[in-house]
């Protein structure tokens, strides 16, 4: 959704029209010489690219001079970067280059590149010209990102919408969405199998609400397609048309989301399986099976409750997996290693048990409560039969 860089010396050439020929240049021209489009680029290779990009093309007819805003930069060499993007306090900026430039950046990376140019008028075209510069200046080209409420899509969506007078939003959040915030993430993190699965495990009911599809244009592909059926007041679409600049060349998203619920419901059963069976045949192994799986189930229960309580990623907060994977797993730790040699658990352990398998049903109770809920099925298909076979083995005597 994003890139890295910005260019200082093209905010200072908007701002103050030291173009070539700046008498006829985006920076000056007369509202009736702008063409407005929004150019959408498809999902990159590189994880941070997976949901996308866009920006909105000036461009003047007069000269031919064209120039691409956008809302994506970040700077890896930030001052505390990476304690500020585990914290949820990520700074990206505004930026603008020369359009030939940009959108052939990106042609060479193998993404899609479309335009779609807007049925602006004059007054408006010149606003969103002004707006841009304005936003453009170092003093205001700074935000706080947020992956889901305010991003370079969002930037660039609200922008639009701000123009048409409000136009925009109207039509959209009238419509029902396709896809809630988990189903579009799971879906376009799926050439990632691994950091798909993290993603999901550590997102909670947040993501789960009903969008329409206002919110679901935080993602530039759907920003693209829901401007086909938008229509100004006179009832003109706002679509003037629409042009493949670009084909991809990269590997596609899937359409849907893919169903984690088979293989977690496999992968739990299976560890299950070993943990019983190597508690009969194989202690030693069973010690480090069980190992696994609590070390595991105690640090994601670390993870998903500093997401809540220390960060601003609010699409973590009140995850409901922690009552399948949290610190009380650490606690069984010592009994499993004395199980191995046929030592029951104490009084104490079997609370810990009990207090862990009632965490595990109020889950199900959750998960089956009407209205919005986390949808985190698949964690607890992985979760429940690990939970009970560590339950029986640790209780078992020899």
């Amino acid at each position: 959704m994003h890139r890295t860089g910005h260019t200082l010396l093209l905010f200072v050439l908007l701002l103050f029209g030291m173009f070539p020929n700046a008498h006829a240049s985006v920076a000056n021209a007369p509202g009736a010489n702008l063409e407005v489009s929004l150019i959408t680029y498809g999902p990159g290779a590189t994880y941070w690219e997976r949901f996308g990009h866009d920006a909105i093309e000036l461009r003047d007819s007069a000269s031919g001079e064209a120039v691409d805003f956008n809302y994506g930069v970040f700077d890896f060499n930030e001052s505390n970067f990476f304690l500020n993007f585990a914290r949820g306090r990520m700074h990206y900026l505004m930026d603008a280059g020369y359009s030939e430039l940009e959108q052939a950046s990106y042609m060479q990376d193998g993404r899609s590149v479309t335009r779609q140019r807007l049925a602006l008028n004059a007054d408006q075209a010149a606003a969103l010209r002004d707006f841009l510069l304005w936003n453009l200046r170092p003093e205001n080209a700074g935000y706080n990102y947020d992956y889901y409420a305010d991003n370079c899509t969002t930037r660039v969506r609200d922008a639009l919408n701000h123009v048409l007078g409000g136009a925009l939003k109207a039509q959209l959040a009238a419509r029902a969405g396709g896809m809630t915030y988990r189903q579009q993430t799971a879906r376009l993190m799926s050439a990632q199998p691994w950091l798909m699965l993290v993603m999901d495990l550590g997102l909670g009911p947040y993501a789960d609400q009903p969008l329409n599809a206002w919110q679901e244009s935080f993602l530039p592909m759907v920003l693209q397609a829901q401007l086909r059926d938008v229509h100004l007041d006179n009832g003109q679409p706002l679509l003037l048309g629409e042009h493949l600049l670009s084909p991809n060349r990269l590997e596609v998203p899937p359409a849907t989301a893919p169903d984690l619920r088979l293989p977690l419901a496999f992968a739990g059963l299976l560890i299950a399986a070993l943990i019983v069976t190597a508690r009969r045949w194989w202690p030693t192994g069973y010690a480090l099976l069980g190992t696994l799986y609590l070390l595991a189930a105690g640090l994601v229960g670390i993870l998903l409750l500093v997401l809540w309580t220390l960060t601003a990623h609010h699409s973590a907060w009140a995850n409901a997996n922690l009552l399948l994977f949290n610190p009380l797993a650490f606690l069984l730790l010592p009994t499993l290693w004395r199980s191995r040699r046929g030592l029951a658990a104490s009084r104490f352990i079997d609370g810990v048990l009990a207090l862990q398998l009632l965490a595990a049903l109020v889950a199900i109770l959750l998960h089956l409560l009407p209205g919005v809920v986390q949808q985190n099925q698949p964690w607890l298909l992985l979760a429940l039969p690990c939970w009970l076979a560590l339950a029986w083995s640790l209780r078992r005597n020899n």
